[in-house]
């Protein structure tokens, strides 16, 4: 899975962006170093005490080169940063010794996808869902939830949201949860990349505020 270093796009605004992952990052293949059913069914059982209790993930829904798992992953980002493979469907979160957390994610589809380097300006727990004007203009069944859908296990934010800003901007695009195992590997959002609730209450709990998130999409090859 290369990291490249070409300047990304913003897709929905078409504006170019200046920073860039650097070349350490080239040509990696992320390698698992730890996997197993006993890490599985500690990763992905039920959550009873949460506000909305989460029910285990049905693993059969859940490719197993998906689900989470510590990998090598050599960078020159610092640890903390989230790097997000579109074309792969991974999210890396980087940390120490050359190591990263790696998730499976689901994508926007075509037309609804966000690429560049940003920062987490704030993450909420069992946040409300505002869909914007755009998608209710398209889904005008959406009006009722104009001032916003409380929390819920159906919400469409899930357990966790992660805010993803540029330049001291809101991009409404976040990394948030899902309970539908089976949308994790394939291109179904409407621009947001989406984590199994598990994984993302996982990635929640190791992200900070602030940490700079690079999104590549498909077509940021290596310069």
């Amino acid at each position: 899975m290369p990291i490249t270093r070409r300047i990304f796009l913003l897709g929905g605004a078409g504006l170019t962006l200046s920073a860039c992952v650097q070349d350490e990052t080239e040509g990696i293949v992320a390698k698992p170093t730890e996997s197993g059913p006993s890490l599985v069914a500690s990763s992905y059982g039920a959550l009873p005490d949460e506000p909305f209790p989460i029910p285990a993930v049905d693993l059969k829904k859940l490719k197993p080169k998906y689900r989470r798992q510590l990998v090598d992953f050599p960078t020159a980002e610092v640890p903390g940063t989230i790097i997000v493979d579109t074309p792969n469907r991974y999210l890396y979160l980087v940390m120490e010794n050359g190591k990263a957390m790696r998730y499976g994610v689901g994508i926007g589809r075509d037309g609804f996808t966000w690429g560049g380097r940003g920062r987490i300006q704030y993450k909420r727990a069992w946040p409300r869902w505002t869909p914007p004007g755009e998608m209710i203009a398209r889904q005008p069944e959406l009006e009722k939830y104009r001032d916003g859908m409380e929390p819920a296990l159906d919400n469409p934010l899930g357990a966790r949201a992660l805010y993803i800003f540029q330049n001291g901007q809101d991009t409404f695009y976040r990394l948030h949860g899902t309970q539908d195992a089976a949308s994790i590997g394939k291109a179904v959002s409407s621009g947001c990349v989406r984590l199994i609730n598990q994984d993302v209450i996982d990635l929640f709990n190791r992200a900070r505020p602030g940490a700079t998130i690079i999104v590549r999409q498909s077509g940021d090859e290596a310069a």
